[in-house]
């Protein structure tokens, strides 16, 4: 085993198959990278491997990620036509495009379609299988003594200070329930003895977020703070520069270990970085993802072409990674580091929604952890309960029942994506093809919007694109545009295009718009502004200002598959779009009632209008819901 490991890290390109080693880009370091695992590592991986009964796995020797799309004969199309179905196709129909065009689109092989069809059997098998965790006497869950699993665990910093606390910095996901990263802190500081901590720190802005989402985010925290505390887990919160506040938090209560979760953005990168390298040297670091099902740096080491080539390897994984979480418990260690400050969260939210309160908060999605598994799995209105068996209809705007509506509560990280997917597929063997839907999306199509911001720094502008599309846009910048509108008159909904303006007021007074029409609003600001970077600029800036989930890899993906083609192919060639694919009006007409989504939105706005004339709009409150044994274990 010793010797495997070994060659793994030397990348020695050589492919073995290892009986009871789980796949983590973890253990496969960069050329330029050592090896930071030792003999006791490798022996926790055995026993844990020998006592869970994990499955056998292929690690293979890899380089650094591709930075060029891959040739153009190697991308085989799914055969799978309801994940293919996921970005419809409107605007050109295979007829309107060049015989050439046609001839040109590669066609499905025998081995591929063997391959899709091996994927739906293991997605379809989700609904029946779990890998078996060990015994527990609660709920049949696994025990915390299990700890994490070691692939959703990035070691960035040793430290030689075994006595002190451990510290979880909370950046991401904000919740008590389902925490990977919280569960991992929590098992350290039972396997050293010592008592845990949570922390959080609050910045003064974040990128273009305003009174709807610092009012919706400090909402779900107080949740998160009474939660903890039903647990004897104590909560603090700072206000600055995390870079600056955690780091003075752990050296004060001498912490032994410092765990933080996992963000693929750029802004969330520096502050991990920051982090890093103002704790004290005897403090280590690890970084958990407990957002994604599969772990980033498991799901793939590179940046992935599209949905197509991820697929597989985030499928293979799910019997290792799609498991049942433990029960939250204390370390059994009280703490003895100082008391939080007590929180006037009511102040706090009202001091911070003063700042960007031009976008108010919006009425009809509770904040909090509590609410999300309401909005999930209650029995009055839950998500899977009620709504799953509409999911077929969720790329149809008139019929908005088809949709979820967990988004907010994924980007704030109020409930995990592994929850959503547990949930969801008990209802697999009486909604088959939502269920198979719904997990696509969330665990495909999210692990590929992740996996773009995680491995592309440019994720966020034209130099992210893909070369023939980067060519291809630039050839096009200057064609004339038919309608050229300025920012405030998109901002303000006042185009031409009656359906293009309901898209924008149901974002800027809903706060989320259709995900549907996100495509067909980003593809028209694209038309109609003077340039590619001005249409990706603005396109970003309102998707971050008003969506209640912006600010997310899900939205610049969508941004930069509407505008950039990413995770897409090149198109029939026409003006101003060059290769990128087209929607039009009347495509959308074809595919759904256009007046009905219209008049629907219209009656919200003038709803919403009526609620902030009133001053009874941004009032949610999420009360927290006292755990033990009347809360839901969830």
């Amino acid at each position: 085993m010793r010797a495997m490991v070994y060659l793994a890290c030397t990348q020695i390109p050589i492919r073995w198959n290892v009986a009871v080693f789980r796949t983590s880009t973890s253990y496969v370091q960069n050329l330029t990278e050592p090896c930071t695992h030792g003999a006791g590592m490798l022996q926790i991986h055995k026993v844990q491997s020998a006592a869970r009964g994990f499955y056998s796995v292929s690690i293979r020797a890899s380089g650094q990620p591709s930075k060029e799309m891959p040739p153009r004969k190697k991308l085989k199309p799914s055969a799978n036509a309801k994940v293919e179905d996921y970005f419809a196709k409107p605007g050109v129909k295979e007829e309107e495009q060049s015989p050439k065009a046609r001839a040109r689109k590669p066609k499905p092989s025998a081995s591929v379609k063997e391959e899709d069809e091996r994927t739906e059997a293991r997605v379809g098998k989700l609904g029946d299988k779990t890998v078996e965790a060990g015994p527990s006497d609660i709920e049949g869950r696994p025990p915390l003594s299990q700890g994490v699993h070691p692939g959703r665990i990035q070691n960035l910093k040793p430290g030689e200070n075994k006595d002190g606390p451990v510290v979880y910095w909370m950046s991401r996901d904000h919740r008590s329930r389902d925490n990977w990263a919280l569960l991992h802190a929590v098992h350290q500081a039972r396997e050293k003895g010592v008592a845990v901590a949570v922390a959080f720190n609050l910045v003064e802005s974040f990128l273009e977020a305003r009174a709807r989402h610092f009012g919706f985010m400090l909402r779900g925290l107080r949740v998160v703070e009474q939660n903890l505390k039903a647990v004897d887990i104590p909560f603090f919160l700072f206000r600055g520069k995390a870079e600056e506040t955690i780091p003075a938090f752990v050296k004060k209560c001498n912490a032994s270990l410092l765990v933080m979760d996992y963000s693929s953005l750029r802004i969330g990168k520096q502050w991990r970085k920051g982090i890093c390298e103002n704790v004290p040297p005897s403090v280590a670091v690890a970084e958990v993802d407990a957002h994604n099902v599969v772990p980033i740096w498991c799901a793939s080491d590179k940046m992935e072409y599209g949905a197509r080539t991820i697929r597989n390897k985030i499928t293979k994984q799910l019997p290792d990674f799609l498991n049942e979480y433990p029960i939250l418990e204390n370390s059994g260690k009280s703490w003895k580091f100082g008391e939080p400050d007590a929180i006037d969260w009511d102040s706090l939210i009202a001091d911070v929604t003063r700042i960007g309160a031009e976008v108010p908060e919006v009425t009809w999605c509770e904040a909090g952890e509590d609410a999300a598994l309401e909005a999930l799995s209650g029995k009055a209105k839950g998500f899977v309960n009620m709504r799953i068996k509409n999911y077929e209809n969720r790329n149809d705007p008139s019929k908005p029942t088809g949709l979820s509506g967990l988004s907010p509560y994924l980007h704030y990280g109020h409930i995990s994506a592994q929850r959503c997917a547990l949930e969801a597929r008990k209802f697999r063997k009486v909604h088959t093809k939502s269920v198979d839907a719904f997990l696509e999306e969330l665990i495909v199509r999210g692990g590929l919007a992740e996996n773009y911001c995680h491995y592309q720094p440019n994720y966020d502008n034209l130099k992210g694109a893909w070369g023939w599309a980067q060519e291809s846009l630039r050839i096009h910048a200057k064609d004339k545009r038919e309608w050229v509108y300025t920012e405030k008159e998109l901002e303000e909904g006042k185009t031409h295009d009656k359906l293009w303006n309901a898209a924008q007021l149901e974002m800027v007074y809903y706060g989320k718009m259709h995900g549907f029409m996100r495509m067909y609003w980003a593809k028209k600001i694209l038309e109609w502004t003077e340039s590619p970077e001005e249409a990706l600029r603005i396109a970003i800036y309102l998707n971050d200002k008003y969506e209640l989930d912006g600010r997310d890899p899900n939205g610049y993906v969508g941004c930069m598959w509407s505008i950039c083609g990413i995770h897409d192919q090149g198109w029939k060639e026409r003006p101003v779009f060059g290769k990128i694919r087209y929607m039009n009006y009347n495509g959308c007409k074809r595919k759904f009632n256009i007046d009905g989504y219209v008049m629907n939105v219209n009656q919200m706005v003038a709803k919403t209008k009526q609620q902030l004339k009133e001053g009874t709009a941004g009032t949610t409150s999420s009360k927290p819901m006292a755990q033990g044994k009347s809360a839901p274990k969830m």
